[in-house]
């Protein structure tokens, strides 16, 4: 039951009657791959979906890999929890979830971690307990535009609250949350604009649709070679309490943020060479 989730950027939705999305996603590079037997599957095709992802999970990954099943009032749902209790899967992605104590079942059907998908009201409003006993949020975005009654084209700052809060379930959870899908698959100077949001809001990461966000996500999430420098001159200076720091007051809080950015695996990486970097 010990999957530790922080660190992992991109979380890549495919669907899990695609034998061929399977295949490339193996060497994708993709930090999470998430195999779907939901919205992803026509109903004539669920059960098909579900044999060809537990056979999917059967052989070895780069990467963790999770099954997100059908929700708790589907009729696929109890067929979805046997298979995936008895897989190979890593993670178990429930979609919908409005309570904890609906991830807690799952959990205790599967024997396995669960991430929570955030798509509705009740589960934005809910996110602060589910968080005790989920592995992550997700946030659901589409789904959450849809239930709040939101016109077409409403600005993704018409769910900033709802998003908010998803990210500081998380925090006081003590676990990740990856930001909801970016549906334009051949915009990705839109895609770059929504992920660095997602990355100013506090978002560890973010769902996806498309093999080819991939690479533009983790960029996104990538610090710069100026921002890895900064936090190395931060910490070298640091002599503890409140001090001047390149004209700016800095504390405590400021050097451990420093030293989280200095010691993730994307620094250890290089980073992107600086904040103006090329993103083609």
């Amino acid at each position: 039951m010990s999957l530790d989730l922080f660190g992992r950027r991109s979380a890549l939705f495919l669907p899990a009657s695609n034998p061929r999305a399977i295949a490339k996603a193996r060497t994708a590079g993709a930090d999470l791959v998430i195999l779907d037997l939901e919205d992803a599957v026509r109903p004539e095709d669920k059960d098909a979906a579900r044999a060809a992802a537990v056979e999917a999970v059967a052989f070895a990954w780069p990467c963790p890999v999770a099954i997100r099943i059908n929700g708790l009032t589907s009729e696929w749902h109890r067929a979805d929890e046997d298979a995936v209790a008895g897989s190979a899967a890593d993670l178990v992605v429930l979609p919908r979830c409005e309570d904890e104590a609906q991830l807690r079942l799952v959990q205790e059907r599967t024997r396995k971690r669960v991430a929570a998908m955030i798509e509705t009201p009740a589960g934005v409003l809910a996110s602060p307990r589910i968080a005790r006993s989920a592995a992550a949020l997700i946030a659901g975005t589409n789904d959450l535009r849809s239930a709040l009654r939101l016109p077409p084209g409403a600005g993704r700052d018409r769910i900033s609250a709802s998003l908010q809060l998803i990210v500081l379930a998380a925090r006081v959870g003590g676990i990740p949350a990856f930001d909801g899908v970016f549906n334009g698959l051949d915009d990705a100077e839109g895609f770059r604009a929504e992920a660095q949001d997602g990355r100013m809001l506090g978002f560890d990461g973010k769902s996806l649709i498309h093999p080819n966000q991939i690479a533009l996500c983790h960029e996104a999430w990538a610090p710069t070679g100026t921002e890895i420098a900064r936090a190395e001159r931060l910490v070298a200076a640091a002599q503890g309490g409140a001090e001047r720091f390149e004209g700016e007051m800095i504390e405590r809080m400021h050097v451990e943020a420093a030293e989280r950015l200095l010691s993730s695996r994307h620094s250890r990486e290089g980073g992107d060479p600086s904040p103006t970097a090329s993103r083609e």
